[in-house]
C-alpha cells in the first residue's frame, strides 16, 4: 500500500476519516510525488506520456492551456533556440516570455500546437520502445533527434522540411503520418 505523501489529493480524501486536512505550506511535490498541480504543469515534458494519452485527455489540456514556463522548459530540451522553436510553431516569442514571467498558460491554439509537437517526440520514443533493443538505444535523446529531423528536406514531402509544417495541426498529423511510415521501412 502506498504511503499517504505519495498520494493525490483525491485519493488522500477517499481514505482517510473526515477530519480537516490542514494545508500545509511546504515546498510543492514533483510529478512523480503526485501533486496533481505539478503533474498538470510538467505532463507536457513527458512526451511518452502525451504521445499515449487519450484524445480527450489531449483536449482537456489544450482547453487548460500548456503553461508557459513548461514550454520554455520543453524548447531547452528540444537544444534549439526560443526564437527557432516559436518561428516554426508560429508562436510569438514575446508573448511566451510574458506569460512565463506572469505564470500564466498559453492560449488555446498555442497549447495545441506545442501538445503536437510534444506528441510527435512521444511517438519516436514508442517507436525506440518498440524496436526491440532498449540497450541499444538507452543514450538516443528522442527529443534532440526530433529537432533535428525538423530541419531535413525530406523526399516524402517535396523536399520541404517537417518545421514547414509544425505550424497547423493537419501539418502535424502530416508528419506524424511520415513517422509511421518511417518505422515500417517504408519510403520516406
Amino acid at each position: 500500500m502506498k504511503s499517504p505523501v505519495s498520494r493525490s489529493p483525491a485519493a488522500l480524501s477517499r481514505t482517510t476519516s473526515a477530519a480537516p486536512v490542514m494545508r500545509s505550506r511546504r515546498k510543492a511535490k514533483t510529478p512523480e510525488e503526485g501533486n496533481e498541480r505539478d503533474s498538470f504543469q510538467h505532463w507536457v515534458l513527458r512526451y511518452h506520456d502525451v504521445f499515449l494519452s487519450s484524445p480527450q485527455s489531449r483536449i482537456d489540456r489544450i482547453r487548460q492551456g500548456v503553461p508557459a514556463e513548461d514550454f520554455k522548459v520543453f524548447i531547452v530540451q528540444l537544444g534549439i533556440t526560443q526564437e527557432k522553436v516559436c518561428r516554426m510553431l508560429d508562436i510569438a516569442p514575446a508573448t511566451v516570455n510574458r506569460k512565463a514571467a506572469l505564470h500564466q498558460p498559453l492560449s488555446r491554439e498555442e497549447s495545441e500546437k506545442v501538445i503536437g509537437m510534444a506528441k510527435l517526440i512521444g511517438q519516436v520514443e514508442a517507436m525506440l520502445a518498440d524496436s526491440g533493443d532498449p540497450e541499444a538505444m538507452k543514450d538516443f535523446d528522442a527529443r534532440k533527434w526530433v529537432a533535428r529531423w525538423m530541419d531535413e528536406p525530406i523526399p516524402a514531402l517535396g523536399g520541404h522540411t517537417p518545421a514547414e509544417y509544425m505550424d497547423t495541426f493537419e501539418g502535424q498529423e502530416l508528419i506524424s503520418s511520415l513517422l509511421k511510415t518511417m518505422q515500417t521501412g517504408a519510403y520516406a
